[in-house]
């Protein structure tokens, strides 16, 4: 069976004694067909525990605090076992933390808004939406872990935050890559722009044809001069440009000379021209 997402192994790695621990790997979902969904991505899981010390320990009178509590009851702000101090404390540190993060990576001037939603494994839920192309998209999803989860991994003393982002969207808003599915393209106008010495270097993607490039050539038998009259004008390449142009629009990128040749007898000379027809890449094709 696909995981549909990295969380199915949180269990696991909090029991083997992890309190704080990134997982990626690759997840499978039936979704949207737009720009930004694809049935397949990379997603990265983030999991930070605290004990009552560590999440207390720099609030005043914190000692007096408590991560649990008895008879206590779920609302939309928190679990029924949690102390909605606990909880208050663990969404700020959660918060910061992914800000912190999204701002490292685009810039302090990057847009960023939190809204509220559900996931199984969290509450309260919250999902982080970054501005990108005027429109609002989301990039990751967090919350509080739920309680049942840590308890059934042996960590019932401890509260916790999660998150899981998607690898492909923070590199479409980091290299100003239009559309999710390009990542999974084999064409090597895309994957030459990302094969750079230092990892560090900046990229800026340069849009290319969804559709690979279309190769004419050519071939045509130019007027012999020799027998021209002297009002008569010769043929020239922009001559040719300006018929291609005529009939294949903004569609052709380029037309070059590939070749000459010169018959050894009657010394006439064909031409073979190349045309490269694309178009540009955009989200309405």
């Amino acid at each position: 069976m696909l995981r549909a997402h990295t969380s199915a192994h949180q269990v696991e790695l909090v029991r083997s004694g992890l309190d704080a621990f990134l997982l990626a790997g690759d997840v499978y979902r039936r979704d949207e067909i737009d720009s930004t969904h694809y049935p397949v991505f990379h997603q990265v899981e983030g999991v930070r525990l605290f004990t009552n010390h560590q999440l207390f320990s720099k609030v005043h009178k914190g000692e007096e605090l408590s991560l649990l509590e008895q008879g206590g009851r779920w609302t939309p702000q928190k679990q029924e076992t949690h102390t909605l101090e606990a909880v208050k404390l663990l969404e700020f540190d959660l918060k910061k933390t992914l800000t912190r993060l999204v701002s490292h990576l685009f810039g302090a001037g990057v847009e960023v808004r939190w809204v509220d939603c559900y996931f199984p494994f969290t509450h309260p839920s919250f999902e982080m939406e970054v501005k990108f192309q005027d429109e609002w998209m989301e990039v990751l999803g967090c919350g509080v872990m739920e309680q049942e989860l840590l308890n059934s991994a042996g960590a019932d003393n401890k509260l916790g935050w999660a998150f899981g982002l998607g690898l492909e969207r923070l590199a479409m808003i980091l290299y100003s890559i239009p559309d999710i599915r390009l990542f999974w393209s084999q064409d090597e106008r895309f994957l030459q722009q990302f094969r750079v010495q230092d990892i560090n270097q900046p990229i800026c993607f340069q849009p290319l044809s969804r559709y690979p490039a279309l190769y004419n050539d050519i071939s045509f038998w130019l007027p012999d001069t020799r027998d021209s009259q002297p009002d008569e004008q010769s043929f020239t390449d922009n001559d040719f440009y300006e018929l291609v142009r005529s009939v294949g629009g903004d569609l052709v990128e380029k037309v070059s000379l590939v070749d000459t040749f010169q018959h050894p007898k009657s010394e006439t000379v064909p031409d073979t021209q190349r045309n490269v027809e694309e178009s540009s890449f955009n989200n309405n094709e």
